[in-house]
């Protein structure tokens, strides 16, 4: 199938072309006639998938043609909410590749920035609006954004918001918005709250679900290397030496974490960065760019970023630690293999992950093959010792306090 057979209209389907776009993704073949429909639209796809597109180009169209072009000031009539920075300026940005010749007008906005800006943006008029779920309200709350006219409602990675703990903003977004409207929902998996979200907020969707979580990209190769804890390091150092990496997002589970590798790996000459919640949205924007340019050959990240970077040729991927939630490991090794391009996710195991292994090969459905010969090979094969703190010294008695002379 072509685009074109999806019935995408002249002006964004030239935008495609110079895009280099020519047959859609199966989510954005299943979910956009539906949404150029009218329908209401439940999406279960994880990352990598084509999900941008698949709900971005209905909108540009649908908006384009839709009756209630207004005079004068633009209104906000398409609003979509993401969970993190680095994804809603993606989003934007190809809002911005597939409507250039249309008529439309697209404004971002999220947190950890000065809003003046982003106020500016707004006030010349905007048509869709990307946003974070907290920025979104705050410019709300204090009457800079308008909400009342919105005729498509987009949530993008609904669950990865519900474990950021944006839920009740959600909420008071839903609540603040038009009743009639056209809704999209879009989730990598579906737990009870997300489920319930949309039973709440969908009318009658049509439901599009591809490449369940349980399911990983074909075209990734994925190798396991049983580690040492304190060895992970210098293993990490020994693959970097491959020249065939030449690009890598090594995935961590802390802050400290991530910019200790990152320092690690300045010192052995290999240009590294790290990116997480707790840098300033210059600093991670200034990485990201860097990564994407080739500047940097290593990005590290913590999970806050597995679903925020969008980078088509990524050769490899690295768990230098294994995720907590079995899921986060398909989102973690989906950054790589994507467009058709073949991928790497290489991943660390010490004595204390290995129940974490056994649950990521559960949800998959197979074994992750283990490299046998490697000069850092597992040794301790015992549950890693907890250093007890030391006692505290007993507090020393206190004096007896003089008895008071009674008159």
């Amino acid at each position: 199938m072509e685009f074109k057979e999806l019935k995408v209209m002249h002006s964004i389907m030239k935008a495609l072309d110079e895009e280099g776009y020519e047959s859609p993704t199966p989510i954005q073949e299943q979910a956009i006639p539906p949404i150029l429909n009218g329908q209401d639209l439940l999406g279960c796809a994880q990352t990598g998938t084509g999900k941008t597109a698949a709900f971005a180009i209905p909108t540009l169209q649908l908006l384009s043609q839709s009756k209630q072009q207004q005079l004068g000031k633009r209104k906000i009539r398409s609003l979509v909410i993401t969970p993190t920075r680095e994804l809603a300026i993606q989003i934007y940005e190809n809002f911005c590749r597939y409507g250039k010749y249309t008529k439309l007008k697209s404004c971002v906005i999220f947190g950890g920035v000065s809003q003046k800006p982003q106020e500016a943006d707004l006030k010349k008029g905007v048509d869709i609006l990307v946003a974070t779920p907290g920025r979104l309200n705050d410019l709300v709350d204090q009457g800079i954004i308008d909400i009342k006219h919105i005729e498509l409602f987009i949530l993008d990675e609904a669950d990865r918001m519900l474990d950021m703990g944006f839920l009740r903003d959600i909420k008071k977004v839903i609540a603040a918005i038009p009743k009639k409207r056209q809704t999209l929902l879009f989730s990598a998996t579906m737990p009870p709250d997300i489920a319930e979200m949309a039973n709440s907020i969908l009318t009658n969707p049509a439901k599009v679900e591809i490449t369940p979580v349980s399911s990983t990209v074909d075209m990734i190769e994925q190798k396991l290397y049983y580690v040492d804890k304190q060895n992970k390091k210098d293993l990490l150092r020994h693959l970097l030496k491959d020249k065939s990496i030449v690009s890598a997002i090594v995935f961590t589970r802390t802050k400290y974490g991530a910019d200790k590798i990152a320092r690690q790996l300045g010192k052995a000459k290999i240009t590294a960065q790290s990116i997480h919640g707790g840098k300033s949205q210059g600093a991670r924007q200034i990485a990201l760019n860097d990564f994407k340019e080739g500047k940097l050959r290593v990005l590290v990240a913590t999970d806050i970023a597995a679903r925020g970077i969008d980078i088509d040729e990524l050769s490899h991927v690295v768990n230098y630690e294994l995720p907590n939630v079995p899921e986060t490991y398909v989102h973690r090794i989906g950054r790589t293999g994507r467009a058709g391009l073949e991928g790497v996710a290489i991943s660390f195991c010490d004595f204390d992950e290995k129940p974490l292994l056994a649950d990521i090969e559960k949800l998959i459905g197979k074994r992750v093959p283990v490299v046998q010969e490697h000069p850092y090979p597992l040794v301790n094969n015992f549950p890693a010792v907890k250093t007890a703190k030391p006692p505290r010294p007993p507090r020393p008695a206190r004096p007896p306090r003089p008895k008071k002379n009674s008159k």
